[in-house]
């Protein structure tokens, strides 16, 4: 007798782009699970090496009193994220919203801990439901990250402004966890622990009653102050010695562009240092993150530094990037490997693919197999959009999602930034609100 995983003669082996069509999407309607208390010592447990090592301090302002249910809006940095909201509301528990990649290869844990899936920069009226239903039925607290990736500069990412009016409608009190040294300690373009200290803000904002006072634009700024940080301002201020040897190490996917010689995509890092190729200007970081130049460009004739404060040089390129859409100028067209998540089990990778970034939003198109595949996202339909740095050591990447599906965008080559990317759908997506187009 053969085999059970021999194929019968005459079987067919389905493609990828078969696979996917055939592949179950993920149950995005499912109850929420409470938290089970057998895992509440174990996440405790699992949260407790990165509080003693980063010596956690939690400032609680206006806080007394205050008990679940409650929406919690926290800043995101890096994983210990979660480590530090976990010790923030201990003892008690909360649900999280946690992207569909969180969920890969451990789908059951996740939800038994609570955790709510949602496909990131989409329209989900049905997570407002699940959110309701912890806050409503669970008495939990429900804790979200709406900035929906990591910080890639340390400072404060665009809020979608959809948060006051789902504020107003929970009516619930509302509480901000600003958390501080989780980027410095390991930044997205760099993930090697550096081991300072941390700290958190844990603050409320709102009282269910001056949420009916309130109206949502007034919510929505109030939300945003409180969501304010600056990490290298944070680390000067408080003297946090990082140095590392490799500080600097990944900085460059973040700083796309040579502020010098105004070039693209030329620019490089290792170690301490950030370098332009193009010019070959040199910058070195210092262990309290600042930046200093310490090398001549090949034109230049006294050494000055552009930016010493990090920040300033991202906002730097958003400017460049403002400059296009407001000229008409800005178009990306790349040749890009397409993976897809439909669901927690695996990625499918589908091929190659063309994909556009331009006034009129996001076109990714190809022929998958021979069957024609086409995905558009329109400028109002995203305020930002999820990038990755080297993914699972496969790359750069962009990921789109409609509410079904979640594809990671892979570019050829070496002539683009995904930073910029994200930096033009924000812009794309400010001036169409504005109407500045």
């Amino acid at each position: 007798m053969y085999p059970l995983f021999i194929l019968r003669i005459g079987e067919r082996v389905m493609n990828e782009i078969e696979k996917f069509r055939e592949a179950v999407r993920f149950d995005m309607k499912r109850v929420p699970v409470r938290q089970r208390h057998y895992l509440r010592p174990v996440t405790w447990l699992l949260s407790l090496p990165a509080i003693i090592k980063g010596k956690l301090k939690i400032n609680k302002v206006n806080m007394e009193g205050v008990k679940p249910p409650y929406l919690l809006l926290c800043t995101h940095h890096a994983f210990n994220d979660f480590k530090v909201t976990t010790a923030a509301i201990f003892p008690h528990r909360a649900a999280y919203v946690v992207a569909i990649d969180g969920f890969i290869g451990r789908e059951w844990l996740l939800r038994q801990a609570g955790g709510i899936c949602k496909r990131k920069f989409t329209n989900d009226i049905q997570l407002i439901r699940q959110i309701r239903h912890v806050l409503s039925k669970h008495g939990d607290i429900l804790a979200l990250y709406p900035e929906a990736r990591y910080s890639l500069i340390g400072t404060n990412a665009v809020l979608p402004a959809s948060l006051g009016k789902m504020a107003k409608l929970l009516g619930v009190p509302i509480v901000v966890l600003n958390m501080h040294g989780n980027y410095l300690n390991s930044p997205c373009w760099n993930l090697t622990p550096r081991g300072n200290k941390i700290a958190a803000d844990m603050s409320l904002i709102f009282t269910p009653q001056e949420l009916v006072e309130t109206s949502v634009d007034a919510i929505n700024e109030k939300i945003n102050k409180a969501f304010e940080y600056d990490e290298y301002r944070w680390q000067k201020e408080n003297n946090i010695i990082i140095d590392h040897p490799k500080r600097g190490q990944g900085l460059h996917k973040v700083l796309y562009q040579c502020p010098h010689c105004m070039s693209e995509y030329h620019m490089d890092s290792y170690d301490s240092f950030l370098v332009c190729r193009s010019c070959n200007k040199e910058w070195q970081m210092s262990t309290l993150g600042e930046l200093s130049a310490t090398k001549l460009a090949d034109d230049e004739s006294s050494l000055i530094t552009e930016f010493s404060h990090i920040p300033d040089w991202y906002e730097f390129e958003r400017e460049q990037v403002r400059k296009e859409v407001l000229n008409g100028t800005y178009h990306i067209e790349l040749t890009v490997t397409v993976d897809a998540l439909p669901n927690a089990r695996r990625y499918i990778r589908l091929g190659k693919g063309q994909l556009t970034h331009s006034l009129n939003g996001f076109s990714l198109t190809s022929d998958f197999n021979g069957e024609p595949f086409e995905l558009k996202k329109s400028v109002e339909s995203m305020y930002s959009c999820h990038i990755e740095y080297n993914y699972f050591g496969k790359g750069d990447c962009i990921d789109l999602s409609t509410l079904d599906d979640t594809y990671y965008l892979f570019p050829d080559g070496k002539d683009f930034s995904v930073t910029k990317i994200a930096l033009a759908t924000e812009e794309l997506f400010f001036m169409s609100q504005h109407s500045l187009r």
